[in-house]
């Protein structure tokens, strides 16, 4: 199940879109495992009719379905949770009937970690932390599939949006800044007398540029 495109924004693209790591349901899955073996040695290991025969293979099988329903809840919260990277975000949603979620802009994110233990590395499974400029401060997601690679992809991100926010040549485009601070871009205009006149204090250049007006000295 992909991420919905209905949560993505306009000309927002997918880079990552992840769901956790199969050891995830790993837990649940032996759980089941180790309970049908359990019931295979009980039926082999008792005798027939007997009184721990059927204690044992009730038991057995309130194992079995209580395994069963753990797997099949972990499923579902493996099924809708979605770690995505785009252009712009960094998004994390989780839940089957109550969701959670957090999101965190690409040019907040100040460093990226990651961590994996040996047995995580033979997995291909791993930790990745957020260090972001935000409230959170840092962000911690577990079971990440190849985290080394996830995080080279951020960086990546990372960079393309900070050359987006500069202009040609690697010019700083001051409105894009101007209006990630929120502020408007102040336009002003000079009449034809005040080109003729100048401004009392600074002059404009042939290359375009105004430069302070120098006091003739006294």
């Amino acid at each position: 199940m992909a991420f919905p495109s209905r949560l993505l924004n306009d000309n927002e693209t997918v880079s990552v879109d992840l769901h956790p790591h199969w050891w995830f349901l790993a837990a649940p899955a032996i759980a089941i495992v180790a309970a049908i073996v359990a019931g295979v040695v009980t039926l082999v290991a008792t005798e027939v009719d007997s009184t721990w025969r059927s204690v044992a293979g009730w038991a057995t099988i309130v194992a079995i379905v209580a395994s069963a329903c753990w797997l099949l809840s972990r499923y579902g919260r493996w099924l809708t949770t979605h770690f995505v990277i785009t252009n712009r975000r960094v998004i994390f949603r989780t839940g089957l009937l109550t969701k959670r979620g957090i999101e965190i802009p690409i040019d907040r994110v100040n460093t990226v970690y990651f961590h994996q233990s040996i047995w995580e590395r033979v997995l291909g499974v791993g930790d990745l932390l957020i260090e972001s400029g935000g409230e959170t401060g840092q962000q911690r997601f577990t079971d990440i599939r190849q985290p080394d690679r996830v995080q080279r992809v951020l960086h990546a991100e990372m960079e393309a949006r900070e050359l987006r926010g500069r202009g040609p040549e690697g010019v700083v485009d001051v409105a894009g800044q101007l209006e990630k601070l929120g502020v408007e871009p102040v336009e002003v205009t000079l009449n034809r007398g005040e080109l003729k006149g100048g401004c009392p204090h600074t002059h404009l250049q042939r290359d375009g540029e105004f430069r302070p007006r120098r006091r003739p000295r006294e």
